[in-house]
């Protein structure tokens, strides 16, 4: 792990990435399935010759910041190989399970302690702070062995260590101040660590002398971030969806706004309606993540003719 001095990009609401360009794809968060489904989408509009890979920049959040590192080191048909390939899986997270002597609650509950944070905070600034209080409380009735296993976890998923030449930003939220931060390859952190930090939505993974959490607690998708970006393209699990109150400008509604008001083109992909119940609940479910990803290189292939005028 780097534990040298590092210096994220500190994103707020009115901070946007240092340089623009010409294409950008925003990969939001969803979970197991929600990676495995942005996987099958890039193989789907790969193979119909359509490349996201050619990004000027590639904005990457929660699960969508391990797509991201993936297809930095691999194309995106040997991404989906890999998952139809592996060994039939079982539901995660079951009950007694345990996570540095902290037990792993089920989704339902994990949703459950996010919803009554979301509903006790004023706002969203509010509401970051006070996950990253509840995180930090977990983690102080850990044993810390929790970390370790979760960098050997995330970088047993990447194909390569080293940040790409091409500009990709891993999103994340200090624990300590709530502030949401930006990961690149001129802020002295490892890939690994960078979307080990991005998928931290329980206990916070600590980079140097800062622990961070979910990068989705500032957006799920954070597709604002691609502003001054000509041509934009967002892949959504969570179809575009928000838990927070809609007054807060969370959902991505409110970011293509952001976005087409400042000038750029954008086109959005959901998972369609036969596969969104692999998603949300399931999100954490190992053995749909093939299903998952066979909705989504479908997708993707039915999609690639119409975005052909966006991207190429």
């Amino acid at each position: 792990m780097n534990t040298s001095s590092s210096a994220p990009l500190h994103i707020d609401a009115t901070s946007r990435v240092r340089a623009a360009g010409e294409r950008a794809v925003v990969l939001g968060g969803g979970g197991s399935t929600g990676n495995a489904w942005l996987i099958g989408v890039a193989a789907g509009l790969f193979d119909a010759g359509l490349d996201v890979t050619t990004a000027d920049l590639t904005v990457g959040t929660s699960a969508g910041s391990t797509a991201a590192a993936q297809l930095a080191g691999a194309t995106p048909t040997e991404l989906l190989a890999a998952i139809l390939a592996a060994a039939p899986q079982q539901r995660t997270g079951p009950v007694g399970t345990e996570r540095g002597h902290v037990p792993i609650r089920p989704v339902a509950d994990h949703l459950t302690r996010i919803n009554k944070i979301i509903a006790s905070a004023e706002d969203a600034p509010d509401m970051r702070r006070r996950m990253g209080a509840a995180a930090l409380d977990m983690d102080a009735a850990s044993d810390g062995s929790w970390q370790t296993q979760w960098r050997a976890t995330v970088a047993s998923r990447l194909p390569g260590q080293r940040w790409p030449q091409r500009t990709v930003l891993i999103t994340a939220v200090d624990a300590d101040t709530g502030e949401p931060v930006g990961f690149d390859r001129d802020s002295g952190v490892d890939l690994a660590d960078a979307v080990a930090a991005s998928c931290a939505s329980g206990l916070p993974y600590r980079i140097g002398d800062s622990r961070y959490i979910d990068g989705g607690y500032r957006r799920n998708e954070n597709a604002d971030l691609a502003t001054g970006y000509a041509r934009v393209l967002v892949l959504s699990p969570f179809g575009g969806r928000s838990l927070q109150p809609p007054e807060w400008g969370m959902q991505l509604a409110a970011q293509v706004d952001e976005l087409r008001a400042r000038g750029s083109r954008v086109e959005t992909i959901f998972p369609d309606s036969n596969s969104e119940h692999l998603f949300g609940a399931n999100a954490m479910d190992l053995s749909l993540r093939p299903p998952a990803a066979r909705a989504g290189y479908e997708q993707g292939r039915a999609r690639a003719e119409q975005l052909t005028e966006l991207w190429c």
